[in-house]
């Protein structure tokens, strides 16, 4: 599991930053790419990138602005050149399918996959949709159109199979490996009943990354961002700026971090970065963080972050 920051600017694009995309790269555990958000000129910042469009399995929108929705027309459309058949499925607040089919019909595109849109009109933290391997939840936060955060939580992981044991053992047969590994009992030629609960690790909790669209500090982003491994958190603004932070509905670095700290965030990343902080200059934001949550990152186009798996207890 992997966030991959194809765009990290606010508003609009600067010659440093592209507007706002993340993927979730899931290629390990699902052979697919989540992405959040999908703002203008992010199937450029593709070419730039190891995403294949063709294995991206869902999209996620946090709210309508245009920094956020306007690449995605392009995108849907450009998918369908690189091989992308399997259905796709994009979620996101009420008017975002209107946005996607609009923007299909009229300029004709052809299509030859199949795109699910799923909207959304939560008033509290909400499961938005489950499987066997994840479950992504959503809250709306505090801006000034609807916007929601996404919280994606990994179910808890299976222990390893202890090979070394079993090799010591004289074990060496692949399906004979497999079967304890499904947590089969499994007899042997001489008659040994090797129990499968014996040789499988201790299990591992799921990782847990919540990535929250524009917002005020507010109750949900610290309710989305609970025990989290990673909270990719919006910070448009230095501290000094904390009137222009109110005054738009956004939030510092340093809301950020007393979120993140609130919460027990493992990690924080900022993102969203206005275009006056160029440079170095957007070190500043990173450095105001770190005085309340040491382990922050300040996220920059085609920068990745590895989430670390969780010790089993």
């Amino acid at each position: 599991m992997e966030l991959y920051f194809l765009g990290t600017g606010a508003g609009m694009p600067s010659k440093e930053r592209n507007v706002t995309s993340i993927i979730l790269n899931l290629l390990a555990e699902r052979n697919t790419y989540w992405m959040f958000d999908c703002g203008e000129g992010t199937q450029h910042q593709v070419l730039r990138s190891p995403v294949r469009v063709s294995k991206l399995e869902k999209v996620f929108i946090t709210h309508l602005h245009g920094d956020h929705l306007y690449g995605l027309p392009g995108l849907l459309s450009s998918r369908s050149y690189q091989g992308g058949e399997t259905p796709l499925t994009v979620y996101g607040p009420k008017g975002t399918e209107q946005f996607v089919r609009t923007a299909m019909e009229i300029s004709q595109s052809h299509l030859i996959y199949e795109i699910i849109v799923h909207e959304f009109d939560a008033k509290e933290e909400t499961i938005l949709l489950e499987d066997e391997q994840f479950q992504v939840s959503i809250a709306p936060l505090v801006h000034r159109i609807e916007s929601y955060g996404y919280r994606i939580a990994e179910k808890p992981q299976k222990g390893r199979l202890q090979v070394e044991r079993l090799k010591e053992l004289g074990i060496t047969s692949g399906p004979l490996f497999g079967k304890l590994k499904q947590g089969l009992d499994v007899s042997l030629e001489d008659g040994t009943l090797l129990k499968a609960e014996q040789y499988i690790g201790p299990a591992y909790p799921g990782r847990v990354v919540t990535i929250l669209g524009d917002t005020q500090p507010c109750e949900n982003s610290g309710k989305l961002a609970r025990g989290a491994n990673v909270l990719v958190h919006e910070s448009t603004f230095a501290e000094q700026k904390k009137q222009l932070a109110v005054k738009y509905d956004h939030s510092t670095a340093m809301d950020a971090a007393r979120t993140a700290k609130e919460a027990g965030v493992e990690t924080l990343i900022l993102t969203h970065i206005s275009s006056r902080y160029q440079k170095e200059d957007a070190d500043l934001l990173v450095q105001e963080a770190q005085q309340i949550h040491q382990d922050t990152y300040l996220a920059r186009d085609h920068w990745s972050f590895q989430v670390p798996r969780r010790k089993g207890k």
